[in-house]
């Protein structure tokens, strides 16, 4: 049996910076695996109880990572434009709910996934300690690049959670309570 190494090596220059992108990506690799038995047909069902679908989750979890990186990160003044190709809804609907994304294939969500996350990693990875550490200023908050990483690893977690339960529920692999 082949024994398990579980670290995180660090990807950018800055060991700092490297393993907690390397974190981040870890936490992408667990999310993946979560969706090793869904169907493209499964993404846009909501089972009773859900308030979204697989789709919808996964479309809202690249565009949350996007905004964080370009708008309160990179700041609209420096240039970067908004791939509205790669993330072309807004995040929410009228009421607050998420905005719904139906149609899409589970290969085109993954194929979103990447796209952002080497967005990510462009931005993030030639980063000094020093960088990564120092909040940039927005309208109504200053915010860190350390602290924006640490907020998509719990955010893509919560929802890694939410998609597990909505496959479960498709699937019919969730039992009545004991």
């Amino acid at each position: 049996m082949e024994r398990e190494l579980l670290i995180l090596e660090p990807i950018a220059e800055a060991p700092e910076v490297g393993r907690w992108l390397s974190a981040l990506d870890d936490g992408r690799h667990d999310t993946i695996r979560e969706l090793d038995d869904v169907t493209d047909e499964m993404l846009d069902e909501r089972p009773a109880g859900a308030p979204n679908s697989i789709g919808t989750l996964l479309y809202h979890i690249a565009l949350i990572e996007l905004d964080w990186l370009l708008v309160d990160l990179l700041i609209e003044a420096s240039g970067v434009p908004w791939p509205e190709d790669l993330v072309p809804y807004a995040d929410r609907e009228g009421e607050g709910t998420l905005t719904v994304v139906r149609g899409e294939t589970l290969a085109t969500h993954l194929e979103r996934l990447a796209a952002v996350r080497a967005i990510v990693h462009e931005h993030i990875e030639p980063m000094s300690v020093e960088d990564f550490h120092a909040p940039r200023a927005g309208e109504s908050l200053d915010v860190s690049p350390a602290w924006v990483i640490h907020h998509l690893l719990q955010h893509e977690a919560e929802h890694r959670a939410h998609i597990a339960l909505v496959r479960d529920a498709l699937l019919g692999r969730l039992g009545a309570p004991s």
